[in-house]
């Protein structure tokens, strides 16, 4: 399906380039809001989200969710764009400690116990499918650590989507991309001892191999709540428990799947969701490894962004319109994956 990502629009300071948002949403016909939401743990999270404009029909939902050290407010918005002006209503979170949420104990990109962000998303779209979509088809959608949340809340939630879609997913961490031996055998004592010293040194700089696009790299670095350092302990070790926790249950994913993933990404490894589309219990899954695409897709040039995007809202279609005629998209006869 022939799309063009908003991410074209943009420049380098600025995800809605010479616009103000306000003028970009009209732009592509969707509407805005947001709002702050307080959970359990006393945290004030930001969530927003977009709905298409009459003559758009809204025709499904799309929760959102973004990874490590990302924000529903960046390059993430303008996917969420993308996915409403093709006619869903979309919603996203900021996880503590990212964009405008607060943090653990005040501190940045801090997520020593991923069950508690598991938490907060399902309250979050929860209450906003009962308010906004309730009898519309959902569908889930993720990049990079976000696919370790969403595949959780699968797991927790069952049969309560209607797909599930993969970015970029880190269903396991690349070799390249690990703590160097020993330190990576010896996370569980310096966690166990000072948790938040970001102590935890990568294989290079996570921004020089996510986004292949200079000026895409520049936008990154533009965003105000985006800060570059190193992995704090406990998180870099929550990260890996998760991502083993994951690979020993790849047989209880049910839920429709579409894994997108970057052949070149050294971030996540291709390896791993190779290995959950394998495993995967799910009828309807298709796996799309895309030759040479780094870790983040939406970093790659205009013409490849458009087409996995693209192959995104054909595949979202695909399914609302299903469900809407009474086809059960989720239990569906699957497809293959090449």
């Amino acid at each position: 399906m022939a799309v063009r990502h908003p991410i074209a629009e943009a420049n380098e300071e600025s995800p809605f380039g010479t616009l103000s948002a306000d003028e970009f949403y009209a732009r592509h016909g969707v509407a805005h809001s947001s709002e702050h939401i307080t959970n359990a743990r006393g945290l004030k999270l930001f969530t927003q989200w977009w709905k298409p404009l009459p003559p758009t029909e809204t025709i499904g939902l799309v929760a959102v969710v973004h990874g490590y050290t990302g924000e529903s407010s960046w390059f993430v918005q303008s996917t969420s764009i993308l996915f409403a002006q093709s006619g869903f209503a979309v919603c996203a979170i900021d996880h503590q400690g990212h964009g405008f949420s607060d943090g653990l104990d005040g501190l940045i990109h801090h997520i020593p116990d991923l069950n508690p962000v598991v938490d907060d998303c399902i309250q979050f779209f929860d209450k906003f499918r009962e308010t906004h979509a309730p009898n519309l088809p959902a569908f889930l959608y993720a990049e990079s650590l976000g696919g370790a949340i969403t595949l959780y809340i699968t797991l927790r939630q069952k049969s309560a989507w209607d797909g599930l879609i993969l970015n970029g997913a880190m269903c396991g961490i690349s070799a390249k991309f690990k703590p160097p031996w020993p330190l990576e055998h010896l996370l569980f004592i310096v966690a166990a001892v000072i948790p938040t010293w970001r102590v935890v040194p990568t294989r290079g700089s996570l921004l020089d191999v996510s986004f292949k696009e200079e000026w895409k790299r520049k936008l990154a670095v533009a965003s105000p709540r985006r800060i570059v350092a190193r992995p704090r302990a406990a998180t870099a070790l929550e990260m890996l428990r998760a991502c083993g926790d994951l690979q020993r249950r790849f047989e209880e994913v049910d839920v429709p799947l579409l894994i997108v993933h970057g052949g070149g990404d050294v971030v996540c490894d291709p390896g791993c969701v190779e290995e959950l589309h394998r495993r995967a219990a799910s009828r309807d899954k298709t796996l799309k490894i895309y030759p040479e695409m780094w870790h983040q897709i939406v970093g790659e040039s205009e013409e490849n962004v458009n087409l996995v995007f693209g192959d995104m809202v054909e595949w979202l279609k695909t399914r609302a319109e299903s469900a809407k005629s009474g086809g059960g998209v989720g239990r569906a006869a699957g497809e293959g994956g090449a």
